[in-house]
């Protein structure tokens, strides 16, 4: 019975990681955009942020916020599939009067595509190559790293494409978000969904842009 509650309180109170996804997405957009700065200012804002005390705390919760959007999202998949368990002999568009997307149809597709490059993405940059900066007080030269990775056509052209699949899992999972704190109204919704829209353009096409102009910044 406690398990229940636990399982409960944390997909009802956690249940808006599309909402936490799209925020950390802006602030890792920022992060990441000051390689162009040059090395000492992103070496730097890297070496700050893995110092910070804080980072530890703010890991754990966002794999929590993770883990518990996968469960939801298999838990949901599982139930619409036992509800219809022969599909549709044919589909066609509602038009206006079918909230349903391109990027709604292919949350699952999307969001498996996202978990591949999030473990990638990981790997290659936080347990990647380790170099150090020429300095009395030397610190990770991230910097370098990442001109290694994106000096690679292969690379750039697969975080181009992951980048882009991820700003369509956002531009339905931030409109869904918003439906989940309440905002479902025929106008605000309209409103919301341009908003998921050009969030979800600006986060995907920002991360994809990153790559392509370190590799011809070269």
């Amino acid at each position: 019975q406690l398990e229940k509650r636990l399982i409960f309180f944390l997909c009802r109170h956690i249940s808006y990681p599309p909402l936490f996804t799209a925020l950390k997405l802006v602030l890792h957009l920022a992060g990441n955009a000051l390689v162009f700065a040059g090395p000492d200012i992103f070496n730097e804002y890297s070496h700050r942020l893995v110092s910070n005390p804080l980072i530890i705390p703010a890991e754990v919760a966002l794999l929590l916020i993770f883990v518990v959007h996968v469960y939801k999202a298999g838990r949901n998949w599982l139930h619409n599939r036992d509800a219809r368990p022969i599909g549709y002999e044919r589909k066609e568009y509602a038009r206006h009067t079918s909230r349903k997307s391109f990027a709604s149809s292919t949350m699952i597709v999307s969001g498996l595509i996202a978990l591949l490059f999030v473990i990638v993405h990981v790997k290659q940059f936080k347990y990647g190559a380790w170099y150090q900066t020429a300095s009395d007080n030397p610190i990770r030269d991230l910097y370098r790293t990442e001109l290694e990775v994106f000096a690679q056509p292969g690379w750039v052209i697969f975080y181009m494409i992951c980048t882009a699949i991820v700003g369509l899992h956002l531009r339905h999972g931030i409109a869904s978000g918003f439906q989940s704190l309440g905002f479902d109204h025929p106008v605000y919704t309209k409103r919301l969904t341009v908003i998921s829209i050009v969030l979800a353009v600006a986060i995907g096409g920002g991360l994809a842009l990153i790559p392509l102009l370190v590799f011809l910044r070269r």
